[in-house]
């Protein structure tokens, strides 16, 4: 959650409920909606690190908010971050662990967990299906999160098939 409410404010100062509907606006209902606490306990950690610096601002008829801008060493942290590569291949993925300890414990059959996850990934597919039929058209970021989440389902689907084929 930090670095994307850094990246948000590297384009001008905001309060967090600002950043948390800016986040679900970019994002869509695909994400998961931010939790507006969470959103002030990142902010408060960030401004103690120095990457953002806030200000309360009185208004007469509210209680006082705080606005929030990004420092420059906030503003180094985006840019390194955006430098960075993302993450590594999913070599600790939890269900191949059960997958590969199912025969050893002699609790689990190796192709009921295939074909229970598999159920699983159909239903989160199908509700993805849904969740693009329902959002705004305009709202590209959001189609193509949905559309890489399907992807990656799909391939995780193929390797099911895999580990079906080789196991049996």
């Amino acid at each position: 959650m930090r670095l994307p409410l850094l990246a948000l404010l590297v384009s001008g100062p905001a309060h967090g409920y600002e950043l948390k509907q800016a986040l679900e606006n970019l994002l869509g209902s695909a994400y998961p909606q931010p939790n507006v606490g969470q959103i002030y306990v990142t902010l408060g950690r960030l401004e103690k690190t120095g990457l953002i610096a806030g200000e309360d601002v009185e208004q007469s008829d509210r209680p006082n908010k705080r606005i929030y801008r990004i420092t420059e060493a906030g503003r180094e942290t985006v840019d390194a971050w955006f430098e960075e590569s993302t993450g590594e291949p999913r070599v600790r993925d939890e269900f191949f662990m059960k997958l590969a300890l199912a025969p050893h414990t002699g609790t689990a059959n190796q192709i009921t967990l295939i074909n229970k996850q598999r159920r699983h990934y159909l239903n989160t597919m199908r509700d993805l299906s849904k969740l693009a039929a329902g959002e705004d058209r305009d709202n590209r970021v959001a189609h193509l999160l949905i559309e890489g989440a399907m992807l990656h389902l799909q391939a995780d689907l193929d390797w099911l098939e895999r580990c079906q084929e080789e196991l049996e």
